[in-house]
C-alpha cells in the first residue's frame, strides 16, 4: 500500500505506524459494540476507497486524499459507535468509567505524557505521546494498550459481575501531524460526549480530560 490509510481493525500481524517521538491519537471500543453488518459495511466502503486511491498517480496527491479519506471514514466509526444503544454500554457505569480513567492517569510519566481523553459508554478516546525508555527506544501503543487493557477488563469484569471478553481486539491509532491536527483532535476528543448526545455542553460530561 503506496499510502497511510485509515484502519479500523488492525490484525496482530499488521504493524501499527509509531513514529519515535509522535504523538497518536488512538480509539478502542468494547466487544461486540458494532454488529457485524456495519462493520461489513464500513469496511467495504474502505476497500471501495482503497481502490480509488490506488488509481492516483501522483504520491503527493494520493496522501493529500488518503488524509481526508481516513478523517471522513473515521468519522463514520466514530458516529456509528456514538449513536449505537443496543451494543454494551459498560462504560457508562461509573465505576467502570473510574476505573479506566485512573488506569489511564496512572500511566501518565510512566509510558506517555497524556493531553486528553474522552470515556463514552462503549469506547475510549485518547490522545498521548508515549515516552522514551532508557534504551531509547519509545514504549509502544501495542504494548501500552495491551497492558491498559489487560488490566481494566479484569477489573471491569469483577465490578460488573461478568465474564468473557470486555474490550474489542483490535484499535485505531493515527499519528497527529502537527499543532493545527493536535488542536483538532484534542477538541474532537473533548466534544465528543455532546457529538454523542450525552450532555448539551462538554464541561458537563465527568469522564473527560484535558491537560
Amino acid at each position: 500500500m503506496k499510502y497511510p490509510i485509515y484502519r479500523p481493525f488492525y490484525r496482530r500481524h499488521l504493524p501499527h505506524i509509531q513514529p519515535p517521538g509522535s504523538t497518536v491519537f488512538i480509539t478502542f471500543r468494547l466487544a461486540d459494540s458494532l454488529p457485524r453488518y456495519l462493520i461489513e459495511q464500513l469496511m467495504n466502503e474502505r476497500r471501495q476507497v482503497e481502490k480509488i486511491l490506488d488509481r492516483i498517480p501522483d504520491p503527493k496527491e494520493c496522501t493529500r486524499r488518503a488524509y481526508l479519506e481516513e478523517r471522513r471514514l473515521f468519522g463514520k466509526w466514530d458516529t456509528a459507535l456514538d449513536t449505537s444503544r443496543e451494543s454494551p454500554q459498560w462504560l457508562g457505569d461509573s465505576r467502570v468509567a473510574a476505573l479506566v480513567a485512573e488506569s489511564l492517569h496512572y500511566r501518565v510519566g510512566r509510558v506517555y505524557v497524556l493531553h486528553a481523553f474522552c470515556i463514552i459508554p462503549n469506547h475510549v478516546h485518547v490522545v498521548c505521546t508515549p515516552l522514551e525508555k532508557p534504551d531509547g527506544t519509545y514504549h509502544s501503543l501495542t504494548s501500552i494498550l495491551h497492558s491498559l487493557k489487560r488490566y481494566t477488563a479484569r477489573e471491569a469484569n469483577r465490578l460488573l459481575g461478568r465474564e468473557g471478553a470486555f474490550w474489542q481486539q483490535e484499535s485505531y491509532d493515527h499519528v497527529v501531524r502537527d499543532e493545527a491536527e493536535f488542536c483538532r483532535v484534542v477538541s474532537y476528543v473533548f466534544n465528543n460526549p455532546v457529538k454523542a448526545g450525552l450532555v448539551s455542553t462538554s464541561e458537563e460530561w465527568p469522564w473527560s480530560y484535558a491537560r
